[in-house]
């Protein structure tokens, strides 16, 4: 799959999956406002990804209008437990660059599997993404956003019934759906 097509399908995906099931009230807004920003790294070492992940952060510093990044890594980390280890490594880059407070990394996985669950338990699907990313939030705008949103602690188990009551084969033919759409057309001129 080429960048283009990694992007569609991750963008398809925060629109039928993240938005269309309403799994984050606050990506819509941003979505439409077309504040969000889509970047594939090639990465293919851990070394390397935490220098995207740096670049990436140091972009949100130089530009606001930038509200926030998925850091989608599919050369590295396919593995689930693996990345799951590297998310310390990314919140020690967060520490070492003195941005704790400012950015957070959420995290989403094609596997992802939260702990005292079956690998094909539907509630794993509120963090399934295409491909393996990190998503890399403005703090103030996040507190902001939950400010202002009524009952917020509710948002995971809330989220957590709906995949249970969609079902593991709904929502995986959704996440499966994000691959067989169309991608815009390039013109050979």
């Amino acid at each position: 799959m080429d960048e283009i097509e990694i992007i569609s399908a991750t963008r398809k995906w925060v629109e039928d999956v993240v938005v269309g099931y309403n799994l984050c009230p606050f990506a819509k807004r941003e979505l439409v406002r077309n504040r969000v920003r889509f970047v594939v790294s090639e990465a293919v070492t851990e070394d390397e990804l935490l220098q995207a992940l740096h670049a990436e952060l140091q972009r949100l510093d130089d530009e606001p209008e930038i509200e926030t990044t998925l850091l989608i890594h599919p050369g590295v980390l396919q593995n689930f437990g693996l990345y799951n280890e590297f998310l310390d490594a990314a919140d020690g880059l967060l520490a070492y660059l003195d941005m704790e407070g400012v950015y957070q990394i959420a995290s989403f996985h094609p596997d992802y599997q939260f702990a005292e669950t079956e690998p094909g338990a539907a509630e794993n699907y509120t963090n399934r993404s295409p491909f393996p990313m990190l998503h890399l939030l403005r703090e103030a705008s996040l507190e902001a956003a939950i400010d202002s949103y009524p009952d917020v602690n509710e948002i995971p188990q809330r989220n957590i019934e709906l995949m249970e009551k969609l079902g593991a084969e709904k929502v995986r033919n959704t996440l499966a759906a994000c691959f067989v759409h169309n991608v815009p057309e390039r013109t050979g001129e």
